[in-house]
């Protein structure tokens, strides 16, 4: 007796390692397609067991055999009878969700769970240059990296950046990363999520010479400027010579 709860304590445990333990993430696109495997050995009784793919556990997605996709899902989804995999398509935010594959038979188990989500290509970042100024000098600068719904203020030098402040103008379920940072003599704001990126760059050195530049035309201005006073003391002194004075 004892051994035979002993065996049937081992098939338990070798049934439950068999089923998926939790969903697997994976994030997908918009407008691209993903394929998901099932997660264990599948073996379909003939004319016992059936293998469905349900979507957030209430709504039939596709079922083998008869090999059939559901109304809902028709041209938007298929099953791949020789692994039991499905296929989806040109998948849509609204597709985001929990996908199962069940084998329902004499009894029914779960033999994949995936949590997908569907997210946008990011849009371009705008990096703009707030200010500038120069400390022993190395030459620091002071930039906005704008994307979606945030923002992040920072203050970066030759070497290195250092995030001094961020805004957000919206809460979403699935805020884009935004960074900045320093490589190759370039000033880099980064916008990416699980899905895509895009960035936006300023060279260091071009940044620095133009505040020189500046500085020089400024300096030059004010060398070459009189104030309105002096002018007409000239003009004064000049016309009492001309009279004889």
């Amino acid at each position: 007796m004892a051994t035979m709860y002993f065996t049937l304590s081992i098939l338990l445990t070798l049934l439950h390692h068999s089923e998926p333990s939790a969903e697997t993430s994976v994030f997908v696109q918009k407008g691209q397609d993903v394929r998901l495997n099932v997660q264990t050995h599948v073996t379909l009784k003939k004319d016992v067991d059936v293998i469905f793919w349900k979507f957030n556990t209430l709504h039939n997605v596709v079922k083998y055999p008869a090999k059939v996709t559901f109304e809902r899902y028709q041209g938007r989804a298929e099953l791949i009878a020789g692994d039991f995999s499905l296929l989806l398509k040109n998948l849509q935010e609204g597709d985001s969700g929990l996908y199962d594959a069940v084998v329902s038979g004499n009894n029914d188990r779960n033999v994949a769970t995936y949590l997908i989500k569907v997210q946008e290509r990011v849009e371009p970042p705008v990096l703009t240059v707030d200010s500038l100024s120069s400390i022993n000098g190395t030459c620091n600068v002071t930039v906005t990296c704008r994307g979606q719904n945030i923002s992040v203020n920072s203050s970066c030098n030759s070497s290195t950046c250092s995030q001094v402040g961020e805004s957000r103008r919206a809460e979403t379920s699935t805020v884009p990363l935004l960074s900045v940072y320093v490589a190759g003599g370039f000033i880099i704001c980064n916008h990416s999520n699980q899905v895509s990126w895009a960035n936006d760059t300023k060279e260091i050195k071009t940044i620095c010479l133009e505040k020189e530049g500046d500085k020089e035309d400024h300096n030059y201005a004010v060398t070459v400027g009189m104030p309105g006073p002096i002018i007409h003391v000239i003009i004064i002194f000049v016309g009492c010579a001309l009279i004889g004075w």
